[in-house]
């Protein structure tokens, strides 16, 4: 390339770092009237066309680009990021594999060539162009490559059982092969170590361990150390592994609790039967270890009391009163630090003088709170004892005192962190945090909404005074989705500042059954909005963790790479991610006219999902359970309709639900959608349930998903159901044929772009011009009673909750009365044209939909009138004065005054008039877009 051409397209790369994709189009387009035909310009072009969501116009300059077999660098480099961005990796890897043909004593194109392969996860062709490199180039890193890629495939799902056994020895004769030893890079070293785990090789791998240098790397790498333990565990060597660990606690001072578990399992699970001695033994080296520490490290504490807790197990404690004694040396060291009563709770579960010895104890450290320290002793003594409540203990009375205690003792810290900065939590914060537990447990008691209420103004007010209190922030989202205020929901989840991957381990907080609280249909796409925030993090892992992975192999990180790989696949199979699709797709089809083409962009999404094997990432252990230990949860007992969050079976059923409709309401057929397919299909699941024809699979409704629907849901699927099982064969007579499809799909995309589609032969149309015989319409049959009778079912159910105190139930029958319609709406669409219906003689099926259309509008608007005399009702004066009056006597005469109470019910009470009033307007939105054929 000429040095002129050089600088009339750096301004291009300019333009593509900036994000300003127009400009570098432009640029691209006026140098290519002077160098059409410029490999380099056109990629750049189809890069920006890609980053500006041109996709047909860059599919087109692609595809020419692919024809021609780049080899030039900056060309590859370029189309690469093109393919990426249309999900074309298997095109990627074609494109970097004819290069390297066409230059095969180029390295870089190997090493990129190889890489292509990884980020696809094409293990076996990694494996051959590894082979391929180290043969050419004899560099030793490409037989680790090779062995590596070896494992990864022995670890894929899809590879049958049989041909692991193989792949690992192959990577085992990989490894030995090497001129130069594993021990010369600690990651050689684990694999190899790995590799000799797996084969059971395990005498091989003690020669290696037991030596000089083994020893060092397993005393600095933490992943060898890791699986040093394991391989030792599978020999047997556990006693060999609790010596190892006695010396380095006494000779190195190791704290690492994982030095302890050995000397415990040498103790209590090795080839010997524990005795006192062994457990005497024990109880000395860790009592000599919690002196030496003191108050610095609580290790050698934490072990005494495991000793203890696994010698009762095995009937081998000679001292009835030494665990209290423990408990209480423990907490008189530990006391006043925050992670006391975590470390405390394994060891908690005794009866008797013990619990009612160890109870008075914590009594007597309860009630001082003068100083942050005895603060923070009291917090965990109030935590102990609440934890070790019986059922019996547990009562209104007895609840509505501790919450009064827990209220006091928190006014009367706040003066200790009067004098901290604003961006400091308060030292009581967690007083105000055991209050909100007893307030909930308060509510599941009585079922009286005022606790609720009552816990929502205590976490306000302990916000205030802690502003960066992430446990109330949470625990205030779940009190406004119960007490069904979702917008101040909505502003407590977005001001915990939800950051990456915390967007699929947390934002199940929020949108766990949006729907029901959505107002997309009305207008207000709030939660729409969440639903696509929330599912950032899922782009940048596929444009992202690849890089990641890449990396690993450069710098030879082989203990990461397993990591990053199943990081990469937890998120993209990730079971929050898809229950956020469909809780955005049911937004999302009240809100946008459905059309054709919003049915088949959905339809394709939901068909690749589908078969996924999900990981559930969401965290439910983050929010801070201190009610007792017999009792369910706080994230239990703070979930929607009481029941646990929607799981694998909710997401398979509401799935199976839209698929079909969506399948029926579309004329993408497996064929039509292979040739107009962007990117690159997902690998099929090698579990043999999802080998099945997938239109009969989706009308598989297994019993057991049924379980985690609500009543009310279980009434929408099974209306689902019938409705699509009614109108099948006539979807399946009406829709056209593939090559109808495909020629009006390439005119469309000439007219859009000027070209048209590349590698699509579309057959002759048969004589009577819509590519299909002539055949008789199936006989019409009355719509079934499931349908037919479904939104009067729904408009008594409605009758029955609009006037009840909770406002979940009334959105819920609302919003799935309005979610009927739309399926509806959508299985029908195909049947609007009156010439399909002349055509098809279809006119006694479309005179059946009309009384069904009636009544479900009828039914809507009757919902709608519901709300809105809910709503003002919400909002009025009298409801307000409720929910000050219900402010409890346990928190009323406080630091609390009347005015800030006045204020959280003013916002609470118009956020529940705004979602049923909204909700109200949406419905009689959705009864406007849609009341004609």
């Amino acid at each position: 390339m000429s040095q002129a051409l050089e600088r009339q397209i750096k301004p291009i790369y300019d333009s593509l770092d900036t994000g300003s994709n127009k400009s570098a189009i432009v640029a691209c387009n006026k140098l290519l009237k002077k160098y059409p035909k410029n490999e380099l310009i056109k990629s750049l072009k189809a890069l920006a066309l890609v980053r500006s969501q041109k996709v047909e116009e860059a599919l087109v300059l692609c595809d020419e680009l692919l024809q021609a077999k780049p080899t030039d660098d900056p060309v590859l480099t370029a189309l690469m990021h093109c393919l990426r961005g249309l999900g074309r990796h298997k095109d990627m890897v074609t494109m970097f594999e004819d290069a390297y043909k066409q230059q095969p004593a180029n390295e870089e194109l190997g090493i990129q060539t190889f890489f292509a392969n990884v980020r696809a996860a094409n293990w076996k062709s990694a494996q051959l162009i590894a082979t391929k490199m180290h043969k050419q180039f004899q560099e030793d890193r490409y037989i680790f490559w090779n062995a590596i890629s070896a494992v990864l495939q022995a670890r894929d799902p899809a590879t049958p059982p049989g041909m692991q056994t193989i792949l690992f020895k192959l990577a085992h004769r990989l490894l030995e092969s090497c001129t130069s030893p594993t021990y010369l890079i600690a990651d050689r070293f684990y694999l190899h170590l790995f590799v000799l785990r797996e084969l059971q090789l395990y005498d091989d791998a003690h020669k290696l361990l037991d030596s000089e240098i083994g020893t060092v790397i397993c005393n600095t790498n933490l992943s060898c150390n890791e699986i040093r333990r394991d391989i030792w565990k599978r020999r047997g060597m556990v006693a060999e592994e609790g010596a190892r660990g006695e010396r380095r606690i006494i000779e190195q001072k190791d704290r690492n609790w994982l030095e302890f578990l050995a000397v415990l399992d040498a103790t209590f699970e090795g080839p010997e039967k524990p005795t006192a001695e062994s457990i005497e033994h024990a109880v000395h080296l860790f009592t000599s270890v919690a002196e030496i520490d003191g108050t610095k490290d609580r290790t050698g504490l934490l072990a005494l009391l495991e000793v203890e807790k696994r010698a009762r197990q095995s009937n081998l404690s000679t001292d009835p009163g030494r665990l209290p004694s423990l408990l209480r040396d423990y907490f008189g060291r530990i006391g006043g630090k925050a992670c006391c009563f975590e470390d405390l709770k394994p060891y908690l579960a005794f009866e008797g003088n013990e619990k009612s010895e160890w109870a008075s104890f914590l009594q007597g450290v309860a009630t001082t709170a003068d100083t942050i320290s005895n603060l923070q002793r009291s917090i965990n003594a109030h935590k102990i004892l609440r934890f070790m409540l019986d059922p019996s203990q547990v009562t209104v009375e007895s609840e509505s005192t501790l919450l009064s205690t827990y209220v006091d003792l928190y006014l009367s810290a706040l003066p200790l962190g009067a004098d901290l900065p604003s961006t400091e939590l308060q030292p009581a914060d967690d007083f105000a945090l055991l209050a909100g537990n007893t307030l909930v447990s308060l509510w599941k008691l009585t079922s009286d909404a005022k606790h609720l209420q009552n816990a929502a103004i205590l976490l306000e007010f302990a916000l205030g005074k802690s502003k960066h209190s992430f446990q109330s922030r949470l625990l205030l989202i779940r009190v406004y989705r119960l007490l069904g205020a979702p917008s101040l929901a909505v502003d407590y989840y977005r001001g915990l500042q939800v950051k990456q991957v915390q967007h699929d381990t947390l934002s199940h907080f929020l949108l766990s059954r949006a729907s029901n609280f959505s107002l997309a249909a009305s207008g207000d796409l709030t939660f729409s909005s969440e639903c696509l925030e929330s599912s950032q993090i899922y782009l940048s892992n596929t444009q992202e963790t690849g890089d990641f992975i890449v990396r690993a192999f450069t710098s030879e990180k082989y203990s990461q790479i397993p990591e990053f790989i199943e990081f990469e696949d937890r998120l993209e199979n990730s079971l929050q991610r898809d229950l956020v699709k469909i809780e955005h797709l049911r937004m999302r089809t009240t809100h946008e006219v459905i059309t054709s083409d919003l049915i088949d962009m959905e339809l394709i999404e939901l068909k690749f999902i589908f078969d996924r094997t999900h990981h559930d990432n969401r965290d439910f252990d983050i929010l801070a359970n201190y009610q007792p230990h017999f009792s369910k949860s706080l994230n239990e007992q703070t979930l929607l309709f009481n029941l646990p969050a929607e799981g694998h079976g909710w997401l398979h059923v509401f799935m199976q639900v839209y698929i079909r409709a969506l399948q029926q309401g579309s004329d993408l057929d497996d064929t039509v959608e292979e040739k107009l397919l962007i990117g690159d299909r997902p690998k099929q699941s090698p579990d043999p349930e999802k080998r099945g024809p997938l239109k009969e699979r989706l009308k598989q409704v297994k019993e057991e998903c049924l379980t985690e629907l609500t009543p009310d849901e279980v009434l929408l699927v099974t209306y689902a159901k019938a409705l699509a099982d009614w109108l099948e064969p006539y979807h399946d007579h009406v829709r056209p044929p593939p090559a109808v499809v495909l020629a009006e799909a390439a005119k469309q995309t000439e007219l859009k772009t000027g070209f048209a589609l590349r590698g699509i032969e579309i057959p002759p149309l048969n004589g009577n011009g819509n590519g299909k015989k002539d055949e008789e319409a199936p006989a019409i049959a009355d719509p079934p009673q499931e349908v037919v009778e479904f939104f009067a079912k729904i408009k008594a159910r409605f009758e029955v909750v609009v006037d009840q105190p909770s406002l979940n139930d009334i959105l819920q029958v609302a919003t799935l009365a309005q979610e009927a319609f739309m399926l509806f709406v959508i299985e029908t669409l195909r049947f609007k044209s009156p010439s399909v219906v002349k055509i098809h003689k279809l006119g006694a099926l479309t005179n059946s939909f009309k009384p069904i259309r009636a009544t479900a509008l009828e039914v809507l608007k009757f919902i709608s009138a519901g709300l809105t005399t809910r709503s003002e009702k919400e909002g009025s004066t009298e409801v307000r004065t409720a929910f000050i009056d219900g402010f409890s006597e346990s928190l009323s005469n406080k630091d609390i005054d009347q005015e800030f109470v006045q204020g959280i019910a003013k916002k609470t009470t118009e956020s529940r008039k705004k979602v049923l009033e909204g909700v109200g307007k949406g419905l009689l939105r959705v009864c406007s877009n849609y009341s004609t054929n």
